[in-house]
């Protein structure tokens, strides 16, 4: 059977919005994380401070935090490809200004972090669109594979931004912010050239009802909330890579090229696996797939916390973003399966405010108890406290954690 068969994941890919979305998807990402890279690299040189690290996340969740109930509403109101061209063309302006800082040679970098309040408030508002506009570009039975797909490409970006940020770092930050800013033009033409299938608006007026509207939704499904919370704080704690610079430098004796291979490795097990899920979606056992997911998180950072070799170091890190791969995947298909059309943008900020503040807030958790604690023992913490989350959002969402089947109220099980 040929890989680009209609039954097989990537046959998916003969669609041609969907290509250009994913191609424009794997474009900004690349250039996103090339650019962080070089952001944490630089401010760590500059400054050498542990605490200034996790500044880089908390600028950037800060502005995310307040406008992400509003990106949502704006999701569902208006043209979600339009707002993803329009935050593209935000994180192209941000590339230009690292540029221009970087030029000055600048000391201070309060700068730094001014610039990533602006890229915090363009993901605000492409985060709630990205999530919901993959559901305008594939049929239903055909979803689950495209979630898995673009997950995929996601993950490839992840595994190469990296690597390319910390080669072409060698040749000094100006070099990487500038290809960041072409790779970002391009994604912005391949978005602005995709098409979806008409979505159903809202035609309410913005207030706090219709903003909380997708709150109010999450918490009537157990199942959803249970899914999204137990990301949250999992991963609020075990938000380790924020670190990844100085456990490089100081831990590991590595330079910028090795923190390139520190921050891929994530994603090369994320992108494995979400290859697997595209030929053979989870179809059983899913509560007990996303806790055993959520606990290898867990128990890759501990051992990330106890090792000083490289090549342990890469594996920890490699079986980390298979677990939390796994754990994306089942989240991603509950929320939009469980979500009516014409709600998905806000119920995707829900979602999305989750996904942040793991991910943001995390990183400014780790650089705040490294500073108090030291570096390994942050990280051993941050470990320890997934595991236990893990184990108690067992026992606090039985639903979740017992769930055989995805729920789709008698949709067509994605093949």
């Amino acid at each position: 059977m040929s890989l680009l068969s209609p039954s097989s994941g990537l046959g998916l890919l003969r669609n041609p919005n969907l290509s250009f979305y994913l191609s424009a998807r794997f474009l900004g990402t690349l250039a996103v994380q090339m650019q962080s890279v070089a952001v944490g690299w630089q401010v760590y040189q500059i400054t050498g401070s542990l605490f200034d690290l996790g500044l880089i996340g908390l600028a950037q969740f800060a502005p995310f935090l307040v406008l992400i109930l509003w990106a949502g509403h704006v999701a569902d109101r208006y043209d979600r490809r339009k707002i993803i061209v329009s935050c593209m063309l935000t994180q192209l302006l941000v590339s230009a200004l690292l540029l221009a800082f970087t030029a000055s040679g600048s000391r201070v970098v309060w700068p730094v972090f001014a610039v990533l309040v602006l890229f915090g408030s363009a993901r605000a508002f492409m985060m709630p669109a990205s999530q919901a506009v993959l559901r305008n570009l594939v049929p239903d039975k055909d979803f689950g594979q495209a979630v898995a797909l673009a997950s995929s490409t996601f993950h490839v970006a992840v595994i190469a931004g990296p690597v390319l940020g910390g080669l072409l770092y060698a040749f000094g930050p100006t070099t990487v912010y500038m290809i960041s800013a072409a790779l970002l033009a391009l994604a912005t033409l391949l978005m602005a050239s995709t098409r979806s299938a008409p979505q159903v608006r809202s035609t309410a007026p913005a207030s706090w009802h219709t903003l909380l509207e997708g709150l109010r939704f999450v918490r009537s499904r157990p199942i959803v909330l249970g899914a999204i919370s137990l990301d949250l704080f999992a991963v609020l704690f075990g938000g380790a890579t924020a670190l990844l610079p100085a456990y490089a430098r100081d831990v590991l004796h590595a330079g910028p090229t090795g923190l390139g291979l520190l921050r891929t490795a994530p994603g090369a097990g994320a992108a494995l696996c979400s290859i697997g899920l595209a030929m053979f979606p989870i179809r059983r056992h899913v509560g007990a797939f996303m806790f055993g997911g959520v606990a290898l998180f867990g128990a890759a950072t501990l051992v990330l916390g106890a090792t000083s070799s490289f090549a342990i170091a890469l594996g920890a890190l490699f079986l980390l973003g298979i677990g939390d791969m796994v754990s994306v995947y089942i989240r991603h298909l509950l929320v939009q399966f469980e979500t009516p059309d014409e709600i998905r943008g806000r119920v995707s900020a829900v979602n999305s405010v989750f996904i942040g503040a793991s991910n943001e807030l995390g990183e400014f958790e780790s650089g705040l108890t490294a500073g108090w604690f030291g570096l390994v023992r942050a990280i051993l913490l941050g470990g320890a406290a997934t595991l236990v989350v893990t184990g108690l959002w067992a026992v606090l969402f039985p639903v979740l954690s017992r769930m055989d089947r995805f729920p789709h109220h008698g949709k067509e099980q994605p093949a």
